[in-house]
C-alpha cells in the first residue's frame, strides 16, 4: 500500500501501481470524467501512469494550467497524426503546447501547406479524435529509438534522440502515429471536441537561421464548442486592439527596415506619452528615495565577462564592437545591472549608507531572431525602467516589500485589476545553469517567499524559471479581454555583488557583501506601452493620452475662435488640437472619435459670442455647454485627481 496526500492535507491509502484516473474514480465518477492530468510530487504526469510510492497528489481539470497543457499537448500529437495521413512522407520536428493552444513544426517535403489547407486538416483531426484513440506511453532504449525513427526517415527526431541520455527516452502512440515525447498527455483523444487551426508560418529548425526553414502550424482546441466560439470572438476583438494597428492610427511609433528590424522609432505623440509614464514613475520613486543615474549605451566586454552575462548570453548578443586598439572589444549594452554595480563600487560604502537605490531608464540592445520580432512586444532595442537596490542582508525583505508596493501602485493606476504573481526558483535537479552558492540561493528564495506571505499575495511557485543569478517574483496581468501578460519583476541577487566584489563597512568595522535587488515595474517601456494600448484599445487615461481635447469649429469662420479656446486651455496644461478642416461637423465628430480623443469641443456662433464650448465626452455623448474657464478647471482637476491619487 502507498499513501496519497491530497492538497487539503487528507491522506488515503491505495495499492501500489494505482493510477491518477483510478484515484479520481475512487473519489467521484463525475470528477474522473473532468480530470485531464495529475500532479505527483510536483511533476505533472498522465492519468494512466502508475504511482509506485507515497506521493503528494493533485488532480488537474481544464481550469488548471497543467490540465490545459496536457490537453493542448495531446492536440499537437493529433495534428501530427492528421498530417501523417494527409501528407505521406512528412517529417516532424517539435510540437509543444503553448500558452494558448499548440503548434507543430513539420518538413512537408515537396508539398506546400497553406492557410487554405487548414480546414481539411481540421476535419481529419476531428475524425481521428472521434475514434477516442488511447495514448500509450513506452520507455525505449536510445539505440531502439534511433532505429525506429531512422527507419521512418525521421531525421529531425533522430537528431533530438542523439542528444538524449539512454534510459530517459519515451514515446507516445495513438492510432498509427508514434512520437518522441516526455508527456504529459490525456488518456485518450476523446475530450477533444472543438478544433481550430489558426495559421501557417515559417520557423527555422531549432530556431537557428542557418538551419532548414520548416512549416509551423498553430492551432487551439477545447472540450466544448462554446469555448472555441468565445475564444474566436476574443481573437477578433484582439485584432481590433492590436497595438501595431492602433499605434499607427494614433501616430505613436513606427518601424522601418532602413533603420533596422525590431528597432522602434517613437513619434512625437508616442514620445510624449512615454515621457509622461516615466515622469509618473519618477514621482513615485522619489517618495521611496531612489536616485537616478545614466549609463553609456555600450560596455567593455570584460564588464559582461565579470557579471557572467557574456558566458550565458554572449552568443545571443549583437556582434562585438572592435576599436582601433588591439584586443579591445565593446558590446551594445544588453542589460543595465553590471553598470550599476560599477556605480556602487565607485565610492566606499558604510552600513549607514544602505540601502542605496539607483534607477535608470536604460536602453539596452539584444539580438532577437527576425522571426521572433513582434511590434513593440519583441524588439531588438528597448528601454527598461530599471533600478537596483543595494542593501544589507537584514534589509532585503523590507526593501522587497517596498518594491512590491511600487509595482502595486503602477498596476492600479493603469487599471490592471487582475494581477497574478509567480515565484520563480531554481530547478530542483539541474543546478548547472545557475551561478552562486546554495546558501545564497536559499536565502534569496526564502526572502521572496516570506515577502509574499507578509503581503498576503498568493503566488504560484515555478521551479526552473529563475534567472541564472537569482530567484525572482514576476507579475502577470490580465488585460480587458482576458489575455495574460508578464510585466513587472523583482529579483534578489547575492551573486553579482560577489562577482564584482562589492563591499560595505559594517557596524563591526568588518567588510561585508551587500545584497542586490533588481526591479522593473513596467518591465520595458516598449512592451508596457504595447500592453496598455491593447488593454485600453488606445483609450488611455485622461492624464496620459496624447491629445486630451479636440476643438471642432462648425464652419471655417469660427477657426480663429477655436484657436483662442486652444490657447486658453493651454493655461491649464491641457493638450488640445483644432480640427479646422472644411468638413461637416458630423464628419469631424466621427473622425475624431476614431482617434480616441477623450473630449470633443464644438464651437459655433453661440459659443463664440458667449465664450463657451459645447462638450462631448468620448463614448458618452453630449455633456452640455460651459464656459471655457469652467471646462479648463474641470479637466485640470480631473487630471490632478488621477495623478495625485497615487
Amino acid at each position: 500500500m502507498i499513501k496519497i496526500t491530497f492538497p487539503d492535507g487528507s491522506v488515503r491509502e491505495y495499492n501500489e501501481g494505482v493510477t491518477g484516473l483510478q484515484i479520481a474514480e475512487s473519489i467521484s465518477s463525475r470528477l474522473a470524467q473532468d480530470v485531464l492530468a495529475c500532479g505527483v510530487n510536483g511533476e505533472t504526469i498522465d492519468l494512466s501512469r502508475p504511482i509506485n510510492e507515497d506521493a503528494n497528489f493533485v488532480l488537474y481539470k481544464w481550469e488548471d494550467e497543467q490540465g490545459k497543457h496536457a490537453f493542448w499537448h495531446t492536440s499537437a500529437h493529433l495534428l501530427a497524426e492528421a498530417l501523417q495521413e494527409l501528407y505521406p512522407g512528412i517529417q516532424f520536428g517539435i510540437g509543444p503546447a503553448i500558452e494558448n493552444g499548440f503548434y507543430y513544426d513539420v518538413d512537408s517535403g515537396e508539398a506546400t501547406i497553406k492557410d487554405s489547407d487548414l480546414p481539411v486538416i481540421e476535419a481529419k483531426m476531428a475524425e481521428l479524435a472521434a475514434k477516442k484513440e488511447t495514448l500509450v506511453r513506452e520507455s525505449i532504449a536510445k539505440e531502439d529509438a534511433l532505429k525506429k525513427f531512422g527507419e521512418r526517415g525521421e531525421t529531425y527526431k533522430c537528431e533530438l534522440i542523439s542528444e538524449l541520455e539512454d534510459g530517459h527516452i519515451t514515446t507516445y502512440t495513438q492510432g498509427a502515429f508514434t512520437d518522441l515525447c516526455r508527456g504529459p498527455h490525456l488518456v485518450s483523444t476523446a475530450p477533444i471536441k472543438a478544433i481550430k487551426l489558426l495559421s501557417v508560418a515559417g520557423a527555422y529548425w531549432r530556431g537557428q537561421e542557418d538551419r532548414k526553414q520548416m512549416t509551423r502550424i498553430y492551432g487551439i482546441t477545447f472540450p466544448k464548442k462554446k469555448m472555441l466560439d468565445e475564444y474566436l470572438a476574443m481573437l477578433e476583438e484582439a485584432k481590433k486592439r492590436d497595438h501595431r494597428k492602433i499605434g499607427k492610427e494614433m501616430d505613436l511609433f513606427m518601424f522601418t527596415d532602413m533603420v533596422g528590424k525590431g528597432l522602434p522609432m517613437w513619434l512625437p505623440k508616442g514620445t510624449a506619452l512615454r515621457i509622461r509614464l516615466q515622469d509618473f514613475l519618477r514621482r513615485i520613486q522619489a517618495r521611496y528615495d531612489y536616485q537616478e543615474v545614466m549609463c553609456p549605451p555600450i560596455g567593455n566586454k570584460n564588464l559582461y565577462i565579470t557579471s557572467g552575462h557574456y558566458a550565458k548570453y554572449g552568443k545571443d548578443s549583437f556582434q562585438p564592437i572592435h576599436t582601433p586598439e588591439e584586443g579591445e572589444e565593446y558590446f551594445l549594452k544588453p542589460m543595465n545591472c553590471p553598470h550599476h554595480c560599477m556605480i556602487y563600487k565607485n565610492s566606499p560604502r558604510s552600513y549607514k549608507d544602505l540601502p542605496l537605490r539607483i534607477a535608470e531608464f536604460g536602453t539596452v540592445c539584444r539580438y532577437e531572431q527576425s522571426g521572433e520580432l513582434h511590434g513593440l512586444t519583441r524588439v531588438r532595442s528597448f528601454t527598461q525602467d530599471d533600478a537596483h537596490l543595494f542593501c544589507r542582508p537584514d534589509q532585503v525583505k523590507e526593501e522587497f516589500l517596498r518594491v512590491m508596493d511600487i509595482i502595486n501602485i503602477v498596476f492600479k493606476s493603469m487599471n490592471f485589476e487582475n494581477v497574478e504573481a509567480q515565484i520563480s526558483l531554481r530547478d530542483k535537479v539541474n543546478r548547472e545553469k545557475y551561478i552562486g552558492s546554495d546558501e545564497n540561493w536559499e536565502k534569496a528564495e526564502q526572502a521572496i517567499i516570506e515577502a509574499c506571505e507578509e503581503k498576503g499575495l498568493t503566488a504560484k511557485i515555478e521551479y526552473g524559471e529563475a534567472a541564472f543569478y537569482g530567484p525572482k517574483l514576476d507579475f502577470m496581468v490580465k488585460d480587458a479581454i482576458g489575455r495574460r501578460w508578464q510585466l513587472g519583476t523583482i529579483q534578489v541577487d547575492y551573486n553579482l555583488p560577489e562577482r564584482f566584489q562589492l563591499e560595505y563597512m559594517g557596524s563591526d568595522n568588518q567588510k561585508h557583501r551587500p545584497v542586490m535587488i533588481h526591479r522593473a515595474p513596467f518591465g520595458s517601456m516598449e512592451r508596457f506601452v504595447a500592453v496598455l494600448i491593447e488593454h485600453t484599445a488606445g483609450k488611455f487615461p485622461l492624464w496620459l493620452t496624447p491629445e486630451q481635447v479636440v476643438i471642432l469649429p462648425i464652419a471655417d469662420k469660427f477657426n480663429d475662435y477655436a484657436e483662442q479656446v486652444k490657447a486658453e486651455l493651454r493655461k491649464y496644461d491641457i493638450r488640445a488640437i483644432v480640427d479646422g478642416r472644411n468638413e461637416k461637423i458630423g464628419r469631424k465628430i466621427r473622425d475624431n472619435e476614431m482617434k480616441r480623443i477623450p473630449y470633443l469641443l464644438i464651437v459655433g456662433e453661440k459659443e463664440a459670442a458667449n465664450g463657451e464650448v459645447s462638450v462631448r465626452r468620448q463614448g458618452e455623448g453630449d455633456k452640455g455647454t460651459m464656459k471655457i474657464e469652467e471646462f479648463g478647471k474641470n479637466i485640470a482637476e480631473e487630471v490632478s485627481n488621477m495623478i495625485n491619487k497615487w
